[in-house]
């Protein structure tokens, strides 16, 4: 039987920020650019309560709460937090799948500490965490990957849940369908539309009659109610992609003027595919255009090195499909190859 862990940080950049400035621990408190197009990263328990949600933008999380205090993020302060906490992982098991720089999958199926117990694994983890950081985290344990990671969530924050092997059958049968990974908000509404809701809805259809009404999704999702969806983690990691973009505080008004911003954006491409040592391992470019509609219009197209010409060109072609004129967002991406990345981290290490 396996033994998974999912650490989750509480809130992690904005408890940082609650952390070091004291002031700030009973206010309402987002993470993100000071302009009014920026978009927040996070946001504490407090300011959630109002509604306020990562990936909102500033503008409308102080309609939601005008005492909000939006502060800019420390991106190479968390960086470092989030090594330390890695490192406190790695004293307890060699199977690690770091999600982000907030959460992580921990196979201790083998682990000989804590006599062997998963759950006081996760319990001395996040003490180990709270004792050399002063930031909370909850965990989920399970014998299922995705169920630890749902798990993490039950009893947030700075609290644990462990799901037993004997209590997953009945776990997943109450499981709210929109709680499983990969299910989102338009599945949900089909799902809901056949009358499935929660996990015995879907054990009591069955696997054929799920297969025949949603296809192969609708296999996966019996699979994983059924409780055969065991998983593993991964511990090598292999990026698809990497992209740059920026939101602008006055909108651009024509194709010249997104033109000229792109040298800009170019720049900042190039200095994290060389921070990543990805710059030789590029397949395909692409560009990102948001109108002041909020229309989403992308081009790409096959290339194996930066240019600024091609970029320009993908941006002309992303621009002709909108509505109107005016832009609020730019970004540029590479296509990331596996092979070519494999083997510029084995040159590295050689």
């Amino acid at each position: 039987m396996k033994k998974f862990i999912h650490i989750d940080m509480d809130c992690f950049y904005a408890a940082v920020e609650m952390r070091d400035n004291p002031e700030l621990a009973n206010l309402p408190l987002a993470i993100g650019g000071r302009s009014r197009r920026g978009v927040l990263s996070t946001a504490n328990y407090i300011a959630r309560q109002y509604g306020v949600r990562s990936a909102m933008s500033n503008y409308h999380a102080k309609q939601l709460c005008p005492d909000l205090v939006i502060v800019p993020g420390r991106m190479q302060l968390y960086k470092q937090i989030s090594q330390q906490i890695r490192a406190i992982f790695s004293r307890y098991t060699d199977l690690i799948e770091p999600l982000s720089l907030d959460e992580a999958y921990l196979d201790v199926t083998q682990a000989q500490v804590c006599r062997g117990s998963a759950t006081l694994i996760a319990e001395q983890i996040r003490q180990d965490i709270f004792q050399q950081t002063g930031l909370t985290a909850s965990a989920g344990v399970a014998p299922i990957k995705f169920v630890a990671k749902i798990a993490s969530d039950e009893n947030k924050p700075n609290g644990q849940c462990v799901i037993l092997p004997e209590q997953l059958p009945d776990f997943l049968a109450q499981l709210d369908l929109k709680k499983i990974p990969g299910v989102g908000k338009v599945t949900l509404e089909r799902l809901h539309q056949k009358g499935l809701y929660k996990g015995q809805d879907v054990l009591d259809k069955g696997v054929n009659w799920m297969q025949q009404h949603i296809g192969n999704f609708g296999v996966s999702l019996y699979q994983k109610c059924a409780g055969e969806v065991i998983g593993r983690v991964k511990t090598e990691r292999i990026r698809k992609s990497l992209s740059v973009e920026h939101t602008y505080e006055y909108n651009k008004t024509s194709l010249l003027q997104c033109h000229q911003a792109l040298p800009a954006l170019l720049e900042e491409l190039q200095q994290r595919l060389e921070r990543n040592q990805l710059s030789n391992a590029i397949n395909k470019l692409s560009v990102k255009v948001k109108f002041a509609d909020f229309q989403v219009t992308t081009a790409d197209q096959s290339g194996f090195a930066l240019n600024l010409d091609t970029f320009a060109a993908l941006t002309a072609k992303a621009y002709q499909r909108g509505n109107t004129p005016e832009v609020r967002l730019l970004g540029l991406g590479v296509g990331i190859s596996p092979q070519q990345q494999q083997a510029t981290q084995l040159s590295i290490l050689d």
